[in-house]
């Protein structure tokens, strides 16, 4: 169980209905990730978001975790049609074949570029950051199920983008300001 931060903080509208939800605001939302198990974590979770809302998918993320192996790209780089099923078949989670599929065809593709020297940031900087357009073309060449929603809500949510906080919440501009592309 998450931990509640403090309730009564002045946060981004979004972010108040849920522990959940004010944790992944005040602790998450456009911070660097560790890792490249938090990178793909987070393209997961983004993805899986899509025409839903971020508030049900964090409420499942614990469910999502044991399914896609803790997110470990290797693990879940080797599913499968057995494991499709399998997910499909589980009410934890969403269930969507295309989100499943693309999920783990994904794996695949962030293990490769995970490899390389930097890791998956690595990557992620080499793109063109500072155009939105190029950078949302560039990865739906690399990975399946990415629209821009996808691609903006990814970058922001892992810090490379800056993002867009409410006026009067206390993270607005705080962590905006420290974001640039390519940092």
């Amino acid at each position: 169980m998450i931990s509640s931060p403090a309730a009564d903080r002045p946060r981004c509208a979004w972010a108040q209905a849920t522990p959940e939800l004010r944790y992944y605001h005040d602790h998450e939302y456009g911070f660097p990730v560790a890792n490249n198990r938090a990178y793909f974590e987070r393209l997961v979770l983004e993805m899986f978001q899509a025409g839903l809302s971020w508030r049900t998918i964090l409420a499942k993320r614990k469910n999502f975790r044991q399914a896609f192996a803790g997110f470990s790209p290797q693990r879940v780089a080797k599913f499968t049609r057995a494991d499709v099923q399998r997910l499909l078949k589980d009410r934890t989670i969403v269930r969507n074949r295309l989100k499943i599929e693309a999920t783990i065809q994904n794996a695949a593709t962030f293990s490769r570029l995970a490899k390389r020297p930097g890791g998956f940031k690595a990557f992620v900087n080499t793109l063109p950051l500072n155009n939105s357009r190029a950078t949302v073309l560039s990865f739906r060449k690399i990975f399946a199920f990415m629209g821009p929603n996808i691609v903006a809500e990814f970058l922001m949510s892992t810090g490379h983008w800056p993002v867009r906080h409410e006026a009067g919440c206390f993270l607005s501009g705080a962590i905006s300001q420290s974001r640039m592309p390519n940092s």
